[in-house]
């Protein structure tokens, strides 16, 4: 019966880039579900363009968004069926599986491979590092041509040189598509437009990473944690 997010209001600009922080159980993962539209608000709306998302709209808006989380889901088969994933053999355009392999910055590591795209991954991605497996979830999410990409947690488990270098390929969209990240580690979020500052269901603060070092205690004190 807790209320798990309390009094949320807050607004993300078309072709933003937008950070979501804040302690484990602060509400972020509920927020996400909301906006994803997983889950309903027991009070208040979503509204997308200010149109307010219902069981009628909800599907369109759910295709406009693409989640790339901690934990990519990969099929035992080739990186072009997982890049595609849930699309006919038939119906892949290769084509559009190399442009969205070089915009998640795969290229280099499929050039390389003797079968390309064609190479197997094996169960769960085996045969794959972290940073190619999440490399995959984004060039998926880019291949459905996703307006919105939520990236929720997921660079936590990657060593900071490759999530670095999976956050120059996302930062790459920047302008061209709205991007939600949910990060712990506060670097990962820096260069984001605004930041959401969640605690104990609640947006504590917000503003651009040196407005809230400047002038949040609180998110001064989380930096030293992540």
């Amino acid at each position: 019966n807790k209320i798990v997010l309390n009094n949320i209001d807050l607004s993300i600009n078309i072709n933003s880039n937008v950070g979501i922080v804040g302690p484990s159980g602060s509400g972020k993962s509920t927020l996400i579900d909301l906006i994803l539209g997983l889950i309903k608000p027991t009070n208040g709306n979503i509204k997308i363009d200010n149109e307010i998302l219902t069981d009628n709209n909800i599907s369109y808006w759910q295709k406009k968004i693409a989640l790339v989380s901690q934990s990519i889901y990969l099929a035992d088969s080739t990186i072009k069926e997982n890049i595609a994933f849930g699309i006919s053999k038939e119906n892949i355009s290769e084509d559009h599986i190399k442009k969205v392999i070089d915009l998640a910055s795969l290229s280099d590591f499929v050039n390389s491979l003797e079968k390309g795209i064609d190479t197997f991954v094996g169960e769960r991605g085996i045969q794959l590092s972290g940073g190619q497996i999440q490399r995959i979830g984004i060039a998926r999410a880019l291949y459905n041509n996703a307006e919105v990409l939520v990236l929720d947690e997921a660079t936590s488990s990657l060593d900071g040189l490759t999530e670095k270098s999976i956050m120059k390929a996302v930062n790459s969209f920047y302008g061209k598509k709205t991007l939600i990240i949910v990060a712990h580690r506060l670097s990962t979020v820096k260069n984001c437009d605004k930041l959401y500052l969640m605690n104990n269901g609640q947006v504590a603060d917000s503003g651009s990473y040196e407005e809230l070092i400047k002038d949040s205690e609180y998110f001064r004190e989380l930096s030293k944690t992540s």
